[in-house]
């Protein structure tokens, strides 16, 4: 398997487009356009129960794009090295996660919705869902170079 070498930094706040009239807002978003790769899959998490958190497992080969359509959360990053929390809290703003990126979507609004551009269809196989298997996956990458 093909060591995934990404890293916290590699994960990055986007500004989306935001067309403004007195009607309210838009945000349009294209593939390979204001998204770095083609979208396959679009999905949403909504009716979070307070406390609870959502993610919590990495990807081996999947981007995707988290915007806040709604309310607010924060995204734990983790590439078993660094950590860095990222507030998402404007529906035109959307956080890059690149493959080999532990994440833990965590203090969802009340009423808070999270959509997901993601750049496969779903498939098992491309989720670590064990934290320990994903430390010594990315240990062993790091070791490796």
């Amino acid at each position: 398997m093909e060591a995934i070498t990404n890293r916290v930094e590699d994960c990055i706040l986007l500004q989306l487009p935001k067309i403004h009239n007195r009607a309210g807002n838009i945000t349009p978003i294209h593939e390979n356009q204001e998204v770095p790769f083609k979208i396959k899959r679009i999905y949403y998490l909504y009716d979070i129960p307070g406390g609870e958190a959502r993610g919590g497992h990495a990807h081996r080969d999947l981007y995707q794009l988290l915007v806040a359509a709604s309310g607010s959360f924060e995204v734990e990053l983790d590439d078993a090295c660094q950590k860095k929390t990222i507030p998402l809290n404007h529906p035109d703003k959307g956080l890059l996660i690149v493959p080999g990126i532990w994440r833990e979507l965590v203090n969802f609004s009340s009423g808070a919705i999270c959509l997901v551009l993601a750049s496969n269809h779903y498939a098992e196989s491309d989720y670590y869902r064990d934290y320990k298997e994903y430390q010594n996956f990315k240990h062993a990458d790091t070791s490796n170079r």
